[in-house]
């Protein structure tokens, strides 16, 4: 649940207004345009849009009518990844559906290489002084290689990573960032041909402190040992793929460049269950017991709020590669927690956009009830009466992903009749977008 105001001022560029427009429908927009009734007298389509936690082919394996998903929109972090960089994903893991989070994976491991390298150790308690400055200021680098020739030859860097240019502030996490606006075809799945992609924030943001000075050119010590606590199984299981693929990616090419601190970057697999289970607490446990300088993860903010004060508590540094609860930004984290993931508050301002462009007047709201569903539905409310609508034009309901039904809830959508629709959940929005089709307010055409 959001605790406190985030005070930074948000913008999404002139540039980002133009696609919003562009992937907007207005009332000639058949795929997702305005909701209302033009011929007053047929059944309006309500539009549905969705988020991170649902916006993945996965989704659509659970539909098998063609159109279940039709025109449904939604954002979620990303950034316009290049075929060498899925590529070598696939390489890593044929079978991979969706690249989600990759990116931010991958630069959350980059990151943490480069910052024990700038420090000089493995010691996470020093080297976290470092990780800031390394997405800002200094001289631009885009690769672990590029960046350590830069160290090596005792220049500052500044890593501009796969998931876009970092900045991070001085909480530890990006000033802006990309979103892509994904919409589903008749078939289930992203139609990949319909994203567009926006920024929201402003790099102006980030911070102006680079860190203390490098340890010397070539600095050795001993080995940096990086965890992973990614969601392997439980409700986000589908974004651990190609989030395990990004950190192996990562872990690759660190060491193709000869590893950090002169060995190479060790990697400890483990699995964050859901908020549902205790799945996390004992990998944690294990990786800590394991000697880990750093963990990657957790991707639900739900599960890092559970396990970031053991983290931190022992002096390991997390990093999350798609938490985004603003609660972490002002989060008492002993300076160890840091995120590639934006905060929901830059996410909830591109969705908002999203559905202004879109000519909708009225939204319903469902959203899970967790510090990732709770504070993006609050984040996304306040965008859109600030874009114009009135609290009556909008209603926002949180629901229990482990409820055995969503039939109230779906009901009080009917009741409504809004002309938009957000679904803010993981794997089970799949129920809740059938229940919403089978009362005739969901994507279905």
């Amino acid at each position: 649940m959001r605790t406190r105001t985030y005070a930074r001022s948000i913008a999404v560029t002139s540039a980002a207004l133009v696609a919003l427009t562009a992937c907007g429908g207005g009332s000639d927009d058949s795929g997702g345009g305005s909701g209302g009734d033009a011929s007053g007298d047929a059944e309006k389509q309500v539009n549905i849009y969705g988020t991170d936690g649902n916006m993945g082919n996965a989704l659509g394996e659970d539909f098998t009518e063609q159109g279940s998903l039709a025109g449904m929109k939604g954002t979620t972090p990303l950034t316009e990844l290049g075929s060498d960089f899925t590529d070598r994903l696939l390489e890593v893991d044929p079978a991979l559906q969706d690249y989600n989070y990759a990116g931010e994976t991958y630069d959350a491991v980059i990151v943490t290489a480069l910052a024990a390298q700038a420090a000089g150790t493995n010691d996470a308690n020093v080297f976290k002084a470092y990780v800031n400055g390394i997405t800002a200021g200094g001289e631009k680098c885009d690769s672990f290689q590029a960046c350590l020739d830069i160290i090596n030859a005792g220049g500052n860097v500044d890593y501009d990573g796969i998931s876009g240019p970092l900045a991070f502030t001085d909480a530890g996490e990006p000033a802006a960032a990309s979103f892509g606006l994904l919409q589903f075809g008749d078939d289930n799945a992203l139609d990949n041909d319909a994203t567009e992609f926006v920024i929201a924030g402003d790099e102006a943001n980030a911070t102006s402190d680079e860190g203390p000075a490098y340890a010397p050119a070539g600095a050795t010590g001993g080995p940096l040992v990086i965890g992973t606590l990614l969601p392997l199984t439980g409700n986000l299981a589908f974004l651990g793929p190609p989030e395990v693929a990004g950190a192996k990616l990562a872990v690759n090419d660190i060491n193709a460049a000869g590893g950090a601190l002169g060995a190479p970057v060790q990697l400890v697999e483990g699995d964050s269950g859901d908020a549902s289970t205790d799945t996390a607490t004992q990998t944690v446990d294990r990786l800590l017991q394991s000697g880990v300088n750093a963990i990657i993860g957790a991707a639900s903010s739900g599960v890092s709020l559970t396990v970031i004060d053991a983290i931190t508590g022992a002096g390991v540094l997390q990093f999350s590669p798609a938490n985004t609860s603003d609660q972490f930004t002002t989060y008492n984290d002993n300076g160890l927690y840091f995120r590639t993931a934006p905060p929901d508050t830059l996410q909830a301002r591109a969705l908002a956009d999203l559905i202004i462009a879109d000519g909708n007047n009225t939204v319903g709201i469902l959203a899970l009830n967790d510090p990732y569903g709770t504070g993006l539905a609050e984040n996304t409310l306040n965008n859109l009466v600030s874009a114009g609508l009135s609290e009556d034009d909008i209603v926002s309901v949180t629901y229990d992903p482990q409820a055995a039904n969503f039939d109230a809830e779906v009901q009080q959508m009917v009741d409504f009749n809004p002309d938009a629709i957000v679904v803010i959940g993981f794997e089970e929005s799949s129920r809740i977008l059938q229940g919403l089709n089978d009362q005739g307010i969901g994507p279905q055409r």
